[in-house]
This record gives structure tokens, sequence and C-alpha cells, in this order.
């Protein structure tokens, strides 16, 4: 409302108070003084206010994967590269020979894959329940048929209750050490 009483058309915003209407100038925020400190709000005392933990999601991400001891290192990625070696040279040399060189290529990119998976397993960074439960099993199954001749019905039964067992174990492992979580991709 203007002095005299009467309702003012609000300014377009752009244009200065008094200015022509095809002159166009920008208006410049003021800053406002502060209201003297006994009408000030200060926060009330109480207790203060506590950090919310660390909202973790289903995907993990590359920089908490966990370290190796030998961190600088690249061991496993040697490991996994030496196995793959083996594997060609056995494929490529064939025979009986070639055949023990397929062999250790597969046993030394299984364990270096295994170290890994442990590893992340049990920091919490991945869940590989089912593959450390698989290899589990089947290291059983390989001790018992193998190693012990016993009959390969009660071979696979005994891997597969070491695999049941082996799973539920490391499931409940990942859990805690996640703070509930299943699985993280």
């Amino acid at each position: 409302m203007a002095s005299d009483g009467r309702l003012r058309r609000p300014e377009p915003v752009g244009v200065a108070v008094g200015a022509t209407s095809g002159s166009i100038v920008g208006r410049r925020s003021r800053k406002r003084p502060l209201p003297p400190p006994a009408e000030r709000r200060e926060p009330l005392p109480g207790p203060s206010p506590r950090r919310a933990p660390p909202v973790t999601g289903r995907r993990a991400r590359l920089d908490e994967a966990p370290k190796a001891p030998w961190s600088p290192f690249p061991l496993v990625e040697l490991c996994i590269l030496g196995g793959l070696v083996l594997m060609v040279v056995g494929f490529v040399h064939g025979g009986n020979r070639g055949g023990l060189f397929v062999v250790c290529g597969l046993a030394l990119v299984g364990l270096a894959s295994l170290e890994v998976a442990i590893r992340e397993h049990f920091a919490g960074y991945r869940s590989h329940s089912s593959l450390l439960a698989l290899a589990g099993a089947v290291l059983t199954m390989g001790l018992l048929g193998i190693g012990l001749g016993v009959a390969r019905v009660v071979a696979v039964a005994a891997g597969a209750l070491v695999f049941v067992v082996a799973f539920l174990v490391l499931r409940a492992a990942f859990r805690r050490r996640t703070g509930g979580m299943a699985f993280r991709v």
C-alpha cells in the first residue's frame, strides 16, 4: 500500500523503481543487519548430535577392497598369469606332460583366486559364500574319493553336506562382518 492508502502495483523483477520502461537494471540483494544479541536464537544446549553410522550400500566400492599383506607387490596377479602360461604351454605341448602342466596351471590359478575370495569375504567386501563352500566340498570329495578310495556316492553325499554346512557358516560370518547384509555385489 502506498502512503495515501491506494494499492500499488508491484514492480516487475529486474526493473528499478523510478526507471523508465525501457531500461532494465538488476536488483542487488541487501545484507540485512543481525538482530540484537538478546533477540538472536541460540541453539539449545543439549546432547551433542551423534554422527550417523556410514550407510553401506549393496554395491561394494573398489577403494573399500581389502589390501593383501604384500600389497604393493602383485603376487596374486603374477600367480594367475603364471598359471595361465602353464595352461597354454600344457595345451600346446600335449601328451602326459602337457596334461601335468594344465593341472598345475589350474591349481595355481585356483589357489590365487581362492586367496582373494577368502580375503574379500572375511573383510566384508564381497560375499563369496558359495565359492568358498564349493571349494570345501570339492576338497572333501577329492580327499574321500581319490585319497581314501571311498565310493563315489558317499564322497558326493559328504561333499554336499560340507557345502551346505560351510555355506551357512560362511554366510553368517559375512553377515556379522557387514552388519546384517547377506551379500554385496
